[in-house]
């Protein structure tokens, strides 16, 4: 027998059982994104390797580490996407969208990082996320913070997430402190681990993210990046905080939340849980005006976001949140002898045309009443329509309620579809 070949590790299966609850997730990203007015874009999922060097940054784990990386048959090197917001400026260079122009924009699909596998992050994992360019005011920091906190909402995991919030600055003043903060860890540069070490001169804001305890027990008197912002960057940020009060979103001010990519400025944010162990965030985000340029194109002032689908995912199961999935059928029509097919297939057909909502199976591959009541109860299906030939001759149809006590009753064929759609919802 030959060897069965399997995923390649890290890259996981989305079963039929486990798609209902995405489907329920990415029906809420859609329609939450929808109800602010933004558009989809779709780019591809290999990218020049140089896209991802420029904008996140040589110096990060990301690019160091993790991404999957090859030549093709050209020589060229070619990276699968690690993460959207890149890729998402680089096609609004190429195609003229970004410039002197407003774009607020959404994604979604999978990306690609080689990095340790455990529960709730993946090599391959799948991202949503919104971009928004041309508009350098905090309102629309603001506005993606209300979107996020609306979708949370919908999910009914509110009360299980909390919003974090930092402001890094200009890059001039980035600059500044960065050399302050160079010298403060000079002081104790045998006493660093060695990420903190090595990221001491190249990212030294990284180090303030170490979750190392003793390293952030070092950082206790390090100096804070507040004391180094100049008066706009300081306005944005307080102008962010009283539009997100005047909403009623609650936050904490996280002064060591400097986020793992090189291209963010002023504002940058989490969504935190603690219901998720060690993969505590499922939202993150913040501003990158420099990015577009930095790329090719012209200055233009950018916010967004990105959050890991399995986390939210995982985050539903893990507070049994998934009993209001709707079930895969609604309707399992049955035939009764061989006799009856054509007539079960029509019945099946008119269903499908004039009650468009119903999601509606038909019995195949033959089988007494059992075998095919035992399918119709196992397909998750609230109603099974019973078709035989006294049926049939009649012109009825049998309907058996499979999900309560409800008596079984007889319909007739011409009030089939008005009797359904007042049965099933």
């Amino acid at each position: 027998m030959a060897k069965q070949i399997q995923a390649i590790r890290g890259m996981n299966d989305i079963l039929p059982t486990q798609s209902p609850l995405w489907q329920k997730v990415e029906a809420e990203l859609r329609a939450s994104v929808s109800a602010y007015g933004y558009s989809e874009i779709r780019m591809p999922i290999v990218e020049s390797t140089d896209l991802f060097k420029r904008s996140i940054g040589e110096v990060t784990d990301i690019v160091e580490k993790e991404m999957y990386t090859f030549e093709d048959r050209n020589g060229d090197s070619l990276t699968l996407r690690p993460e959207g917001t890149a890729s998402t400026v680089r096609a609004g260079n190429e195609h003229g969208l970004l410039y002197n122009q407003e774009q607020r924009l959404w994604y979604m699909g999978p990306m690609f990082r080689h990095e340790r596998p455990q529960k709730g992050r993946y090599r391959q994992f799948h991202q949503f996320g919104v971009e928004i360019y041309g508009i350098a005011s905090a309102d629309i920091d603001a506005e993606v913070l209300m979107l996020s906190a609306r979708l949370w909402e919908k999910l009914g995991i509110s009360e299980h997430v909390t919003l974090e919030l930092n402001t890094l600055g200009d890059s001039e003043e980035r600059a500044t402190y960065r050399d302050a903060l160079i010298a403060f860890l000079e002081q104790y540069k045998d006493q660093l681990d060695e990420d903190s070490q090595r990221r001491m001169y190249t990212n030294p804001l990284r180090v303030l993210d170490s979750k190392n305890p003793e390293v952030q027990a070092l950082l206790t008197d390090a100096p804070q990046l507040s004391d180094y912002l100049g008066e706009d960057s300081k306005g944005h940020f307080s102008h962010l905080c009283e539009l997100l009060d005047a909403v009623g979103i609650q936050y904490t001010i996280n002064p060591r939340l400097v986020r793992g990519l090189d291209y963010y400025n002023r504002t940058v944010f989490e969504w935190v849980t603690s219901s998720l162990g060690a993969q505590g965030t499922v939202l993150a985000g913040g501003r990158y005006d420099g990015l577009v340029g930095q790329l090719g194109g012209k200055d233009t002032p950018a916010v967004g976001f990105a959050m890991g689908l399995e986390r939210i995912v995982l985050l539903l199961e893990t507070l049994e949140l998934t009993k209001d999935i709707p079930a895969p059928v609604d309707v399992y029509v049955t035939a009764m002898g061989d006799n009856c097919k054509i007539e079960a297939i029509k019945v099946a057909e008119q269903l499908r045309q004039q009650l468009p909502q119903l999601k509606v199976m038909s019995h195949c591959g033959g089988g007494n009443f059992k075998k095919q009541m035992k399918r119709a109860d196992k397909s998750g299906a609230s109603i099974a329509l019973i078709l035989g030939e006294n049926e049939i001759a009649a012109g009825q149809v049998a309907v058996k309620h499979l999900r309560n006590n409800n008596e079984q009753q007889l319909v007739a064929r011409d009030d089939l579809v008005t009797t359904l759609a007042g049965l099933v919802e």
